[in-house]
């Protein structure tokens, strides 16, 4: 299964020279076009110069949460998360044989209206939207505060409280008894024997000092034994600088109430700001490639943050890695604060990788994250063998389901309980052969093969998802007794390690029928046809549906032997390993790939009715046709043979 979430902010940041060659672009922004754009520009304009553009992209972790809890997608460790962007041509020249890197952007940034990707002449002016300098327009500096505690002359005299600033400046202060007035390197302390009052307000006296002389871009205001301090600079990068520390604080003269923080508006660092324990990188050898880069650790991460968590979702950075973004030296950084330092850097330009934005027309186009899971559920009820000394063990195996559903939906067994807890009983099966007219069960339990290949009567059954509880059954032909040939009936029971008998069992809660078959090893190689039908499709689906396709399968040449009488219903065959995409029949355009691979995303489901799966119709764009294909496993050449039918539905908004 797979649901798709589309992004909801994205932009480009550039560092990129505008057309008169001399004014850089920084304070462009793009949060409106409908493409994004990365790339590097190395040695335009002088020898060595460096042009960047980077994107950002946030998406609505808050929706994924919200599916999460409604349990829509499945918890952590059932479900992966893949950033998917497209590739969108251009008649520029495009970069070839590099790595885009993928990272979390570490603060909050806004979207902006700007369009133009060309000239870059959208600047925000500091107001709404980010750029290469600004995350938002709201720019204010970051605070500290400050407790004066009432100490004695003899407990604060020589003691220290060390502040920084921004450029990492830093100023140590001595508090010092024979002082009335502060300075801009002591503390007065001469007033202030046993007044927290006094001494706030001396302690902000010497930090203004210090301002004023240059040593410490910090400013500071005092009320009553408080003192709060605010860097001269404003932005992200306030957030950053090292802690209060000194003798004063840790012999708790000055308590820190809190350090720097709600610094905002600029980025701590020009181009953006990123956190490094979270990184992703994929190779575009022909530059055209699109993104498809696994990434469920960090939305993990902002689901988690979202609940209370350490990580808060930002959004992700989209650019090239470090060894491919223009070189830069320490001496270029110094001339232009706008460049970054990188001084192992390409000396060669990248230019230039677009992708669709999510103002783009085309509705398979946008910057999305993707959830794949493998919801196959595989009730071999209807596809239930003997074991065989020539087969593989985990072919001797069959797994039966028993669907609790109450009132028309799936609810968990009081007395058993699920996932979240519950009645914490233990589900039982015990295998019976059927009564003379094989109506009901009968007789003593059958033999079964458990998991350590002992022969037992009941075997223990597990939850699956709410309402849904399965066991795997080994049994063989010999130890089948009864009248019924080959018939079981199954009896679900709760139980404990010490119940070994159904019919004595507090509840039984379902009895069912199995009709065992033996394995055939065939007269020929050749490889089956089929013919497919989907048994309920309808013409039109509406783009909140959730359909269930019912597969009907049998092999072409089907012949069955009629001895005395024939039945007018055809037998169908079960598909243990198939998939389907989704096309759309104006262009072919994939809207659903195969999800064949280790999350197997969209595998055909059976159970004794057959080969089914779900369709979740919001992966489409209403208004147009699209067809379905299936592919089945070939075991013999360990491939996928696509199936020759075409399935075709319409998607339509709502219903008129």
């Amino acid at each position: 299964m797979l649901r798709r979430y589309t992004a909801s902010a994205d932009n480009t940041i550039v560092s990129t020279y505008q057309p008169d060659m001399k004014t850089r672009g920084t304070g462009a922004n793009a949060g409106q076009a409908d493409v994004l754009e990365t790339y590097s520009i190395y040695g335009r304009i002088t020898t060595g110069s460096q042009e960047l553009s980077r994107i950002l992209i946030d998406f609505p972790i808050t929706s994924i949460s919200a599916d999460r809890t409604a349990g829509t997608i499945p918890s952590s460790g059932s479900v992966n998360f893949y950033l998917r962007m497209f590739n969108a041509p251009h008649s520029k020249t495009v970069g070839r044989d590099y790595k885009l890197v993928v990272q979390p952007v570490s603060a909050s940034w806004q979207e902006g209206d700007g369009l133009d990707l060309e000239g870059y002449k959208d600047i925000t002016h500091d107001g709404v939207g980010s750029n290469w300098i600004n995350a938002n327009d709201n720019h204010t500096a970051a605070t500290a505060t400050l407790t004066a505690l009432s100490k004695t002359a003899g407990q604060a005299n020589t003691r220290v409280l060390t502040i920084y600033d921004i450029a990492e400046n830093n100023v140590s202060f001595t508090i010092d008894n024979s002082l009335t007035t502060s300075t801009a390197t002591k503390i007065a302390f001469g007033n202030a024997n046993s007044d927290a009052t006094q001494f706030a307000t001396n302690i902000a006296a010497a930090i203004n000092a210090a301002q004023s002389a240059g040593t410490l871009n910090v400013t500071a205001t005092s009320s009553d034994a408080t003192v709060t301090l605010s860097q001269t600079t404003e932005g992200l990068a306030g957030n950053s600088v090292s802690n209060i520390v000194g003798t004063a604080v840790t012999d708790s003269v000055i308590t820190v109430a809190s350090q720097f923080s709600g610094g905002d508006g600029k980025w701590n660092n020009v181009g953006g700001d990123y956190l490094e324990d979270r990184v992703y990188t994929q190779d575009f050898p022909g530059g055209t490639e699109d993104l498809n880069i696994k990434i469920t650790d960090m939305v993990e991460d902002w689901i988690t943050a979202y609940s209370g968590g350490k990580y808060n979702n930002y959004g992700i950075s989209v650019r090239l890695s470090a060894s491919y973004e223009g070189s830069s030296s320490s001496d270029y950084v110094s001339e232009d604060s706008n460049v970054i330092l990188n001084t192992a850097g390409a000396v060669k330009s990248y230019y230039t990788k677009r992708f669709f934005a999510r103002k783009t027309q085309y509705f398979f186009k946008k910057p999305i994250i993707e959830a794949r899971w493998d919801s196959i559920t595989r009730d071999e009820r209807g596809d239930f063998y003997f074991s065989s000394s020539r087969a593989p063990a985990n072919d001797n195996m069959n797994t039966i389901y028993l669907y609790n559903r109450i009132r028309g939906r799936l609810v968990d067994i009081p007395e058993i309980g699920g996932g979240s807890g519950g009645g914490g009983g233990i589900i039982c099966v015990s295998l019976f052969s059927g009564s003379a007219d094989n109506s009901v069960p009968s007789g003593s339990a059958q033999k079964i093969i458990n998991a350590s290949n002992s022969s037992v009567t009941v075997l223990t059954g597990g939850w699956v998802d709410t309402g849904i509880y399965s066991c795997s059954i080994c049994v063989t032909a010999s130890s089948k007794t009864g009248s019924i040939a080959d018939t079981f009936y199954d009896v679900w029971f709760s139980g404990s390690d010490t119940v070994a008998d159904a019919t004595t069992a507090k509840y039984q809660f379902f009895t069912g029928s199995i009709r065992a078959l033996r394995q055939d090893t065939g007269l020929t190689t050749g490889r089956p046809r089929y013919y497919l039908s989907i048994t309920n499709l309808q013409s039109k689906y509406f783009r909140d549906d959730v359909a269930r396709f019912n597969l009907f399968v049998r092999e072409k040449n089907w012949k069955p032997t009629i001895y005395t009488a024939a039945s007018t219903a055809v037998e169908g065959t079960t598909i243990i390993s198939g998939a389907y995409r989704v096309f759309r029949l104006l262009d072919g355009l994939g809207a659903v790939s195969y999800g064949t691979g280790s999350d197997n995303h969209t595998g055909l489901s059976y159970d004794v009715s057959g080969n089914y799966f779900d369709l979740d119709m919001s992966l489409l764009e209403p208004g147009y046709a699209y067809g379905i294909k299936v592919a089945f496993y070939d075991d013999r050449n360990l491939s996928w043979r696509e199936q020759e039918q075409t399935f075709k539905f319409r998607v339509e908004d709502y219903e008129y």
